[in-house]
C-alpha cells in the first residue's frame, strides 16, 4: 500500500472520529425486512421445502406406476465344444403392461401421496409462520431490553445526582452520615440493575441475529417500535378462524384421510389384479425383421383366496392406524384451543396494564419530584427519596413490559390462529 493511500485512510478514520461517526454503519431492520431475512436463511424453511420437493417426486412415481410400463431386454450368448460348432446367439424383447384392475389400491395410494403433498406443503407454509413469529418476538425483546437498559440508567443518573446533593448537604452539616451511606447504597443497586439490563439487551442481540441468520458481530439498529394497534376480533371468533385455518390442524385432517384410505388399500388384498401384456421378441439380430420376430398380447388376472390371514392383518392395522389418526387430530384441536385462549387473554391482560401504568408512570415522577425536593429543604427524610425513586423506575418498567408484552401476544395471537404469512389481525 502506498504512503499516499495510507494518509487518505487514516484522515478518513480522524473525520470520522471527530465528527462522532461510526466508520462502520449498523444495518437498519424493520420488522418486514428481519422476518424476510430470516425466512430466506432459515435452515427449518429449507428442510421443510426439500420435504415438499421429495413429497411431490414421489406423487408423481405413485402416478406412473398406474400408468404402462414399456421395458427392454436383451440377451446374448456363445456355445463351443468338441462335436459342434462355434455358435453365437442373441434374444431381444420389448415388452409392455398395464394394470387393468388393482381392487382400486393403486388409485388410492395415488390420492394418498396427493394428500401428502398437501400436507407438506402446509408443514412449510406452517414452518414460515413459525419463524415469522420467533422473529417478531425476538425483536420486540430487543426494544424492551433496550428500553430497560434506558431506564436503568435514567435511574444510575437521578440516584447520583441525589447522591451530589446528599453530600453537600452532609458537608455543611445538614444531614447524618447515614443518609449518605443508604444515598451510596441505593446507587450501588441501581447501578447493579444497569449492568443485568445490558447483558440482558446482549443476549436478546444475539439470539435475533441467530434467528435471522447475520454476522453475530454485525451492528443493526431496528426502524420499528411498539405501536398500539388494537385487536377487535372477540375470542370465538379467533376460536373458529384458528380450527379453520390452522395448518397443523388440517395436517391432521390429512393424516385422517390417509388412514382411511390405507383401509381400503388393505382391503383390496381380497379382490384379483387384473393386468393388460403386449410384447414382442426376435433371436439372432439386433432389430426384428419380417421373418423372425412374433408379436404376444393377453391378459392375465391373479387372486389370493388364501394367504393365511396376512390381508385381515393388514387392515386390523390400518383400522388401528385411522383410530389412533382420529384420536391425535382430537388433540390437535384441544391444544390449538387452549393456546388460542392463552394468546387472547394474555393479550387482553398486557392491554389493560397497557393502559393503566401509563398513567403510574406520570404519578410517580410526580411524587419523585416532590419527594426530592423537600428534602432538599429539609422536609423530607432520605428514604421517601429512594422510595420514589424505586417506584419510579419500576412504574416506567411496568409500562415498558406492558408494551412490548402487548406487542410479543398479540404477535403470538396470529400465530396460534394460523394467521397467513404477510398478514395480521389489526382492526
Amino acid at each position: 500500500m502506498s504512503l499516499k493511500k495510507m494518509k487518505d485512510i487514516c484522515m478518513v478514520l480522524s473525520i470520522c472520529m471527530n465528527i462522532g461517526m461510526p466508520a462502520c454503519l449498523a444495518a437498519d431492520l424493520s420488522i418486514d425486512e428481519a422476518v424476510d431475512m430470516a425466512l430466506a436463511k432459515n435452515n427449518d424453511v429449507k428442510i421443510a421445502n426439500e420435504e415438499k420437493m421429495a413429497a411431490q417426486a414421489n406423487y408423481e412415481a405413485t402416478k406412473g406406476a398406474n400408468g404402462v410400463s414399456i421395458s427392454l431386454g436383451s440377451s446374448l450368448s456363445a456355445r463351443d465344444s468338441a462335436d459342434t460348432t462355434f455358435e453365437r446367439g442373441n434374444s431381444n424383447s420389448i415388452s409392455a403392461t398395464l394394470p387393468l384392475y388393482t381392487g382400486n389400491k393403486n388409485e388410492l395410494n395415488i390420492d394418498s401421496k396427493k394428500l401428502e403433498l398437501l400436507k407438506s406443503e402446509l408443514n412449510l407454509e406452517r414452518t414460515e409462520e413459525t419463524i415469522k413469529y420467533n422473529t417478531i418476538k425476538a425483536y420486540f425483546d430487543i426494544l424492551e431490553a433496550k428500553q430497560n437498559v434506558n431506564i436503568e440508567q435514567e435511574s444510575v443518573n437521578n440516584y447520583e445526582s441525589h447522591l451530589t446533593d446528599v453530600r453537600n448537604l452532609y458537608a455543611a452539616g445538614s444531614i447524618p452520615k447515614s443518609d449518605v451511606l443508604r444515598s451510596e447504597v441505593a446507587l450501588s443497586n441501581a447501578q447493579q440493575s444497569l449492568i443485568i439490563a445490558q447483558n440482558d439487551y446482549e443476549i436478546n442481540l444475539s439470539t435475533f441475529r441467530n434467528i435471522i441468520k447475520i454476522d453475530r458481530n454485525e451492528p443493526i439498529n431496528l426502524t420499528d417500535d411498539f405501536v398500539y394497534q388494537i385487536v377487535r376480533m372477540s375470542l370465538p371468533e379467533c376460536l373458529d378462524y384458528a380450527m379453520a385455518y390452522r395448518k397443523d390442524r388440517i395436517a391432521s385432517q390429512i393424516d385422517v384421510e390417509i388412514a382411511k384410505n390405507n383401509i381400503d388399500v388393505a382391503k383390496a388384498g381380497y379382490l384379483p389384479t387384473v393386468n393388460l401384456s403386449v410384447s414382442t421378441s426376435w433371436d439372432k439380430q439386433a432389430l426384428p425383421s419380417g421373418n423372425d420376430h412374433d408379436y404376444q398380447a393377453g391378459v392375465s388376472a391373479n387372486w389370493n383366496i388364501f394367504d393365511n390371514n396376512v390381508t385381515k392383518s393388514n387392515v386390523k392395522s390400518a383400522e388401528a392406524s385411522y383410530n389412533k389418526a382420529e384420536y391425535e387430530l382430537s388433540d390437535t384441536e384441544d391444544t390449538i384451543d387452549l393456546e388460542v385462549r392463552q394468546a387472547y387473554l394474555n393479550m387482553r391482560e398486557a392491554e389493560r396494564r397497557f393502559n393503566s401504568t401509563a398513567m403510574a408512570v406520570k404519578q410517580a415522577e410526580e411524587d419523585y419530584f416532590i419527594a426530592t425536593e423537600k428534602y432538599k429543604v429539609g422536609a423530607g427524610i432520605i428514604l421517601d427519596v429512594i422510595d420514589a425513586e424505586l417506584a419510579l423506575s419500576q412504574a416506567r418498567l411496568n409500562y415498558a413490559s406492558a408494551q412490548y408484552d402487548y406487542a410479543r401476544y398479540k404477535a403470538n395471537l396470529e400465530y396460534v390462529i394460523g394467521t397467513p404469512k404477510g398478514e395480521t389481525i389489526d382492526g
